[in-house]
């Protein structure tokens, strides 16, 4: 089988089907206004689950698209900038596993 996309979707999934599959989920969401960047996501759940385990690309992804969600929502740019901001804070998170990282600093660690 021909076009099939690594480490997205099930197992036999082409990119055909994943573009399929997310225009019908946004059409059925309604967030017309945003473009689906399936590698961005596609690495996004890759390096989360090397990261951490397997899981963790699922919950990436959600998160990532929440936090991304509020971002638009505030107007402070497009929603594939959003998602893009929020990927990248995701993917440096990913470089450090479970342990240093972004979330070290901050608020966070501050137990507020």
């Amino acid at each position: 089988m021909t076009g099939i996309t690594e480490g997205a979707g099930g197992a036999g999934a082409t990119d055909q089907d994943l573009a399929q599959w997310s225009q019908r989920l946004i059409q059925a969401l309604q967030i017309l206004d945003l473009k689906v960047d399936q590698q961005l996501v596609a690495r996004l759940s890759d390096e989360s689950s090397r990261s951490v385990n397997g899981q963790a690309g699922p919950i990436t992804a959600l998160l990532v698209g929440y936090a991304a969600g509020l971002a638009a929502k505030d107007g402070s740019g497009t929603p594939q900038d959003a998602v893009q901001s929020a990927a990248d804070v995701a993917l440096r998170l990913c470089e450090h596993g479970t342990e240093g990282g972004p979330d070290s600093e901050g608020w966070s660690s501050t137990a507020q």
